[in-house]
């Protein structure tokens, strides 16, 4: 089983047990954390539609925070002589994924024809 969370404007595809860099959460190291899934895949089962993703939930500790590679910049003005040189290092939480709750399967719509097979 595995699922696609949505944090920090990015989307993971995370399971039981991976650890995750995603951007800086405002939680303490041990705490829990819950996000709300955008696709959970179970076996053949798919959720992807909102009335059925409404009661599913991933759920996470925080392990530690990391920090992503140097970026450095540089900005110039032609013709000024202005120049500036600058570095930018982003923060990020790791989390390690506890539990995915796929919440339950809708049920067929009382005017819908089933499926024959």
């Amino acid at each position: 089983m595995y699922a696609v969370i949505a944090t920090g404007g990015k989307q993971e595809r995370v399971e039981v047990g991976t650890r995750v860099d995603v951007e800086l959460l405002r939680a303490e190291l041990g705490e829990e954390v819950t996000f709300a899934p955008v696709l959970v895949v179970d076996g053949d089962a798919v959720l992807a539609d909102p009335g059925s993703l409404e009661a599913a939930s991933v759920s996470a500790r925080v392990v530690g925070e990391a920090k992503g590679p140097k970026i450095t910049g540089f900005t110039y003005k032609p013709k000024a002589r202005a120049r500036r040189r600058f570095g930018h290092r982003q923060h990020y939480t790791t989390i390690e994924i506890t539990s995915i709750a796929p919440g339950t399967a809708p049920a067929a719509r009382a005017g819908s024809p089933a499926k024959k097979a």
